[in-house]
């Protein structure tokens, strides 16, 4: 018989698999046969959803709220994230402004798809989430990729961000705190990369899921707030799904401008349609948990990282920059060889799972996850210790 060919979308050929899920499978395959893995690649709290918001859930599966919702979200919910993003951020922005999607990771892929043409540039500060310059590939655009060092705590300056704009760039992606650094960007140093976009005119999506897991400091600035010009700009997306421990819940959302997010409106009405309405009242109930809960996964999530950081300061061979936000800690093994095959061996010869730095742009390096127990976080780094002992 002979063999069909194949017609695949010319950009859908360009994506690349997800690294982060792809050792994550490995990590599974393990334990299925029986292995004990620590897992250093989940890119998710390994608490439970609180019970609250589980109850918020059953309720709405009980009360019937398993219908359609509106495309955009139920207008509860968005009243509620018009709320958050008051209170929280000073952001005045109206219910028309927001669309609630199937996680932020939806509301990036949909504002991307509705702001990008094709041979469009995308700013995109490395080291750098994995999805980014794939979704920036799916909507016919180009990635154009900006180097931050170590040395400058992986932050993009408004320098470098003005010396790569181009007659095509269309939008800066910015997250902070950042997946896989951790970096926290100051308000100061926000407000020069504003600068540079207002008098370039160039959007901004911020990525502000990791908003709430903040540790030396309580000052969080969302660049939307510092001024009308900059606020016309930005599209801010944020979701319940790392402050809540809700990550298969599915809940993001974005805000931006009226007529921006009318377009996005349309692409998710033909698309996804509404996110989950269970998942949608079980966010409203997040957004309504008291702060003093969120604040003690965050209190957690610090003593996890001073651990972690403790341990790796007894390996002369590797070497990180101090996380401020998130649950990663991004660590330099460029001395032991190219990340990918010491990240394989590193899993098939002792168990531990971590995510190496080519899929975040930053051959070299390690994503660690500390989204687990104290205890597993000093058995998997002692068997990175021995490891490299091993191999050095």
């Amino acid at each position: 018989m002979d063999t069909v060919s194949l017609k695949i979308n010319s950009r859908i050929q360009q994506v690349l698999g997800s690294s982060t899920l792809a050792i994550t499978a490995k990590a599974k395959e393990l334990r299925s046969q029986g292995k004990d893995v620590v897992n250093f690649a989940g890119g998710e709290p390994d608490f439970d959803t609180p019970d609250s918001i589980k109850q918020a859930a059953i309720a709405a599966i009980e009360n019937g709220q398993t219908k359609y919702t509106p495309s955009i979200g139920t207008p509860q919910l968005r009243d509620k994230i018009v709320d958050k993003f008051k209170v929280d951020n000073g952001l005045d922005y109206t219910p028309g402004q927001i669309v609630v999607s199937c996680g932020a990771k939806h509301s990036i892929f949909n504002l991307i798809q509705v702001l990008i043409d094709q041979g469009d540039e995308v700013i995109i500060p490395t080291p750098y989430w994995v999805s980014y310059p794939e979704m920036v590939k799916i909507a016919g655009g180009t990635p154009k990729f900006v180097e931050t060092t170590a040395a400058d705590n992986f932050k993009l300056t408004a320098e470098q961000l003005a010396a790569n704009l181009s007659a095509k760039t269309r939008i800066l992606i910015l997250a902070s705190p950042s997946n896989p650094t951790g970096m926290l960007y100051s308000r100061d140093e926000l407000q020069a990369l504003a600068d540079v976009c207002v008098k370039n005119n160039i959007y901004v999506i911020s990525d502000e899921i990791y908003e709430k897991l903040i540790y030396d400091t309580d000052d969080y600035t969302s660049i939307a707030s510092l001024n009308s010009d900059i606020y016309d700009l930005t599209f801010t997306v944020n979701g319940v799904s790392k402050a809540y421990s809700m990550t298969g819940w599915r809940i993001g959302y974005a805000a931006g401008n009226a007529e921006v997010m009318g377009y996005v409106k349309k692409l998710q009405d033909h698309s996804t349609s509404n996110p989950c309405s269970i998942s949608q009242a079980a966010a409203l109930a997040a957004l309504n948990e008291p702060k003093e809960k969120v604040q003690a996964m965050r209190d957690i999530f610090k003593q996890r990282r001073e651990l972690i950081t403790s341990l790796f300061d007894s390996i002369p061979e590797v070497s990180y920059i101090r996380p401020q936000g998130a649950f990663y800690l991004f660590c330099d093994f460029s001395k032991l060889g190219e990340s990918f095959e010491v990240a394989q061996r590193i899993i098939e010869d002792v168990n531990v799972a971590i995510i190496p730095g080519e899929g975040f742009g930053a051959p070299g390096y390690m994503r660690l996850s500390y989204a687990t127990s104290n205890e597993r976080i000093e058995e998997g780094v002692k068997r990175i210790a021995q490891w490299i002992n091993n191999n050095s």
